[in-house]
């Protein structure tokens, strides 16, 4: 059973779905639990016959009548183990399982490492004791890892696991697609186009890549933003754009979908985070498609970006740093090499079925169970 907060455009949800569907395909009977309404990504789910799909329906932050709803379906489910997904799933959870009858080992994916906050850091003092109690705690890079266990937020057990994606779905395109839309979005051939798949919030930061598209223009380099998304900060962002003069260089798609023909359409690939990026699949996502990446030096970016081989990293809030980045990513043939580099380096280390397939081995061995000898390979 996978508990996630919500169903919304996130990256830990998406993480959960992803899990859950593979394992479902490998034959495991898999059931998703969503705490409050938000299911942008509910029609992702494939779950084959026996699973199911639950709303607790939360209208608050801890909403006993949702507690309730959840400790009776565990009882009704009888699962082998629970997943949750960060902090506020695994608070859920462990209420729930523990009013149920229900004996079944408890496991928590991690995604954060610096907390945007001071919310949250006061938050973390009340659920540190629930990572203690959890059976298996999953962090997703190993420099999140050891910030965390530093701090004494730990399990019984603690597993890092990288996260990854699909080489099958998320994959180079051919150089008369990759032309032909960017035709379509209005770009130059020579244009050098930066592109941002990420939700627009403070911490996202993409008012730092309009500044920098300013100051390439400045410098003579016909830099091109292309922000794939939607959220609260746009019209900050179009009004930064606007009183840069870049406003007519700034192109913002909208949430959507698919991003795969967004992603081939640019050069780079840029996250200015602040906080919370801790290993962004949106990077992993770029560099399958064969995009170098130029990502703010936090979480675990430099497991994934060997910089001057697939991208750079840049100091978070560096403006003139990420700018030098770009403009030497703006040399000829440089993006295309880099890139290059950027699909053999997911291909090699963080391929969607190695993730899965340590997934299901923990997760067995939680339930006291063991894949036999070379079935892992069959996958």
């Amino acid at each position: 059973m996978f508990v996630t907060g919500s169903l919304c455009h996130g990256g830990a949800e998406r993480h959960s779905i992803t899990i859950m569907n593979r394992l479902a395909e490998r034959g495991h009977e898999c059931h998703a639990v969503y705490i409050k309404s938000g299911a942008g990504q509910l029609d992702r789910i494939r779950l084959r016959d026996g699973g199911s799909v639950r709303c607790l329906g939360a209208t608050r932050y801890l909403d006993l009548r949702a507690v309730a709803k959840f400790t009776a379906h565990i009882a009704r489910i009888r699962p082998s183990v629970i997943v949750a997904a960060n902090q506020y799933a695994l608070l859920y959870a462990r209420l729930a399982l523990s009013l149920s009858d229900v004996r079944a080992p408890l496991a928590v994916t991690f995604h954060s490492t610096l907390l945007p906050n001071a919310k949250e850091w006061l938050q973390m003092l009340y659920y540190r004791p629930l990572f203690w109690t959890a059976d298996c705690l999953v962090f997703v890079c190993q420099a999140q890892r050891r910030h965390w266990l530093r701090r004494l937020v730990g399990a019984r057990r603690n597993e890092m696991i990288y996260n990854a994606v699909d080489l099958g779905y998320w994959r180079p395109w051919g150089g008369r697609e990759r032309a032909a839309e960017r035709a379509r979005l209005g770009f130059a051939a020579n244009d050098l186009v930066i592109g941002m798949c990420a939700v627009f919030r403070p911490e996202k930061n993409h008012l730092q890549l309009v500044e920098a598209i300013g100051a390439l223009r400045r410098r003579g380099i016909a830099a091109r933003a292309l922000l794939i998304g939607d959220g609260e900060m746009r019209p900050a962002i179009e009004a930064r754009a606007r009183k840069l003069g870049v406003a007519d260089a700034v192109l913002i798609t909208g949430f959507q979908n698919d991003v795969r023909p967004f992603i081939a359409a640019i050069d780079v690939a840029v996250l200015c985070s602040t906080a919370v990026e801790t290993f962004s699949l949106a990077a992993l996502e770029a560099m399958a498609l064969g995009k170098p990446v130029v990502l703010t030096d936090i979480g675990g970016a430099a497991e994934m970006v060997f910089p001057g081989r697939n991208g750079f990293l840049f100091p978070v809030g560096d403006t003139g740093a990420l700018v030098a980045r770009l403009a030497t990513l703006a040399e000829p043939g440089m993006a295309v090499s880099m890139g290059r580099n950027a699909f053999e380096v997911v291909q090699a280390q963080f391929s969607e079925a190695t993730m899965v397939d340590r997934y299901e081995e923990v997760l067995l061995e939680l339930c006291g169970k063991r894949l036999r000898p070379g079935e892992e390979l069959a996958h």
